[in-house]
């Protein structure tokens, strides 16, 4: 039987949750606060813990750290729908948890029983991760434990690093270009291996001629939002992008993840706003309760508008969308980028955008928490290049550069 850990001061809580949980089949432990959630993680050893982010003694953020720089698990972050709530539900993706709800507090529909219903199928989401990737986390919440500051802008361009090239299926010519490099033989894939210099935070070095003004899409769900991060990290501003991104996340939560990726990155990113131009540097990120379109595309910008239509694969705003109008509207060079998640979102954009002439990329399996969105683009056969988590920005840069040596 699957264990889950029920972290919550509220008695109240822990018990709906956990009644909820174990009609689910789930053997459910529970802690009050984040030092017994540690110890009971290393006792209990769950799949998957469900975490409150205010407790007494240790709370949910501090736990995290901890929990992932010991005994890497799949945490599910559970916050109050507020901007410090927002925010500290962040730092907790930061450090490792995976993904997040939020609990009822009166400003919507949702009440208990909502949450109760989300909490069991997130935990049946996050009970089939992929416990190897969730691992990778380790290394960023050493780092973050170490780190007294952002090294993202620092340093001297480096080169990508990556674990080897992998095929899509489907008969798509997929590659990963073998000059970013590849990852020590007893590293881990993805994010990180263990510590990270300023090379490896250093933004992708931009060589050779390079398209102008290029569009890229980036869609993720589940497990994104730290890949999203460090990929805006590593963006560099020479590409002179023109970056969209869907990530799949309630109101009020989308706004503070803007304001952090700008935080870390050398793009200007904002949430977008209905009728906002996009230009070469810029990055919109589409807001919690809608879908993202692209408008126009006159010169070397973008006219964005927002749609609060009905949802597409049960979700608002939807990778599918934002692809498909990119796909139809956009002149310059495209490219799409499908992340961790579950479902199929994506998978009709990704094939919309290759029918359209650009380029496509999908995260490897690998180091994907959740495999269910690029394995569903991949599937379609029109992805050009599967790359691990830290390859992505590199097959980015080449999909837009020509030297002579990367492009085939």
């Amino acid at each position: 039987m699957t264990r889950v850990l029920v972290v919550d001061d509220s008695k109240f809580m822990r018990t709906v949750i956990g009644n909820a949980l174990e009609a689910a089949d789930y053997d459910v432990e529970t802690a009050a606060n984040g030092s017994q959630a540690v110890e009971a993680v290393a006792a209990f050893d769950p799949a998957v813990v469900t975490m409150d982010v205010e407790m007494p003694e240790m709370g949910g953020i501090d736990a995290v750290e901890r929990i992932m720089t010991s005994n890497p698990t799949a945490i599910l972050m559970l916050s109050v729908h507020t901007e410090r709530g927002a925010e500290a539900t962040l730092d907790a993706l930061e450090r490792g948890a995976v993904d997040f709800l939020h609990k009822p507090d009166g400003s919507d529909s949702r009440n208990i029983a909502h949450l109760t219903d989300d909490v069991v199928a997130k935990v049946d989401e996050l009970a089939e991760a992929d416990v190897s990737s969730v691992a990778l986390a380790r290394a960023a919440a050493t780092a973050h434990a170490t780190r007294t500051g952002r090294t993202g802008r620092a340093g001297s361009p480096a080169r990508e690093t990556a674990t080897g090239n992998a095929v899509a299926g489907g008969g798509s010519d997929a590659r990963l270009s073998p000059d970013r490099g590849t990852a020590a033989p007893n590293a881990s894939p993805g994010i990180g291996t263990g510590s990270e210099s300023d090379e490896e935070t250093a933004p992708v070095a931009v060589e050779g001629e390079r398209a102008d003004a290029p569009t890229v899409v980036i869609g993720a769900s589940t497990g994104g939002p730290k890949i999203v991060e460090r990929l805006f990290e590593r963006l560099p501003a020479d590409l002179e992008a023109k970056v969209l991104v869907v990530q799949h996340m309630p109101p009020g939560f989308t706004e503070r993840f803007a304001e952090r990726l700008d935080s870390h990155s050398a793009y200007d990113v904002s949430e977008a706003a209905d009728r906002d131009r996009i230009r070469p540097g810029e990055a919109a990120i589409a807001p919690g309760n809608a879908h993202l379109e692209v408008a126009s595309n006159v010169g070397d910008a973008l006219r964005l508008r927002l749609d609060d239509g009905d949802r597409v694969h049960g979700v608002r705003p939807a990778i599918d969308v934002t692809m498909e109008s990119a796909a139809e509207r956009v002149s310059d060079g495209l490219c799409g980028v499908v992340l961790t998640g579950m479902g199929r979102d994506g998978a009709a954009g990704i094939e919309a955008i290759k029918a359209a002439g650009g380029h496509t990329i999908a995260q490897d399996e690998a180091t994907s928490p959740v495999f269910g969105i690029p394995c569903q683009a991949i599937e379609t056969g029109c992805v050009d290049t599967v790359a691990p988590a830290d390859g992505i920005v590199g097959a980015i840069v080449d999909a837009f550069t020509t030297d002579g040596e990367n492009d085939e």
